[in-house]
């Protein structure tokens, strides 16, 4: 198991960690999800040993590694950019590890063959990095880190430089590796939808602090803060007051599970549904394609506008009738 206790690290005035505390238990896949700036990058970078911590520890199944060198700890970073060697060929570049590991040459020879089946480039070890395209590239740089069977694999935003459609194929791809592989692993990445695919359990980080770390579901159903709300792309966002365990919106009264006073109420996606019963009425605006859905900007007769999930185009300026779910409610400190 990997834990992480009180990490904290700056760069001069710029505070890249700050108290971060985290397990990861063995085998499981964790997600590191945040903005650009939030401490992603830095907490594998400590872990690998590449930056010294201010203070705090890690340990590896209860072993400090405070005094030992990222070359002995055993553990795999793939980096963003990949970093591939343009000089060698797709098996050159994966046997590389292994030979600065002192493996001998027939080792080398069949641990390449298999990650390669692993990664799906059977038949590519002869070939030159340049004649790649994205995503075999990065199926190589994969390759290369899971080569030496890392204790724990640490991948830098893996999928970031590749277009939507390949990432969404990959992603698919990574999932069932890790599992294959009954990995441990740390994914680092700025997009929603790739944590919550991929992960076991996501932890979310803002400005070097880890805010909150759950399982996809227990995320997307209640988000720690309302940072975490509004990351995930909750925006059907609004300042209201409770009363008496209820909040008056103007065009729906909702129990909400709050102290009286004022709140920021956030609406899930999911808990607005389109219902020809529904008490809600508005008029569609607009309809933006989200890949297996549509959302829609609905106008309600007061001027709200609420982002409705639609599973077909609907057409601008059509009536809109809508329920909502009490329990896709969330209240934040306002």
């Amino acid at each position: 198991m990997l834990s992480l206790v009180s990490l904290n690290k700056r760069f001069g005035p710029i505070v890249a960690l700050s108290d971060v505390t985290l397990d990861v238990a063995e085998g499981e896949t964790l997600a590191v999800l945040g903005p650009s700036g939030s401490g992603k990058s830095t907490l594998l970078r400590t872990i690998t040993g590449l930056e010294h911590l201010d203070s705090g520890s890690i340990t590896w199944n209860g072993k400090d590694l405070a005094k030992v060198p990222p070359h002995e700890r055993g553990f795999g970073l793939m980096f963003q950019d990949y970093a591939l060697f343009p000089h060698k060929d797709v098996a050159g570049n994966i046997a590389f590890g292994l030979r600065m590991q002192g493996w001998e040459p027939d080792r080398q020879d069949q641990r390449v063959k298999e990650v390669l089946e692993m990664v799906g480039l059977g038949q590519s070890g002869h070939r030159q990095i340049g004649n790649l395209s994205g995503g075999e590239a990065q199926r190589v740089a994969l390759a290369r880190t899971l080569a030496p069977a890392p204790a724990l694999l640490m991948l830098d935003e893996p999928l970031g430089s590749l277009d939507r459609s390949l990432r969404e194929h990959l992603l698919t791809e990574l999932r069932e590796i890790f599992q294959r592989l009954e990995a441990t692993v740390l994914y680092v990445t700025h997009d929603q939808e790739e944590a919550l695919t991929v992960a076991d359990r996501v932890a979310v980080m803002e400005s070097g602090r880890l805010i909150q770390a759950a399982t996809p579901q227990a995320l997307w159903e209640r988000p720690a803060e309302l940072f975490v709300a509004e990351f995930l792309g909750f925006s059907n966002r609004f300042a209201a007051e409770v009363s008496d365990g209820k909040v008056d919106l103007g065009w729906a009264v909702v129990p909400v599970d709050a102290a009286d006073g004022p709140t920021v109420l956030v609406i899930r996606p999911d808990a607005l549904r389109v219902d020809p019963a529904g008490t809600i009425s508005g008029r569609v605006v607009d309809a933006a394609f989200r890949g297996d859905h549509y959302a829609a900007r609905v106008r309600l007769a007061n001027g709200t506008h609420l982002e409705v999930t639609y599973p077909t185009r609907p057409r601008p300026g059509a009536e809109a009738r809508l329920s909502l779910d009490p329990e896709g409610v969330l209240t934040f400190e306002s």
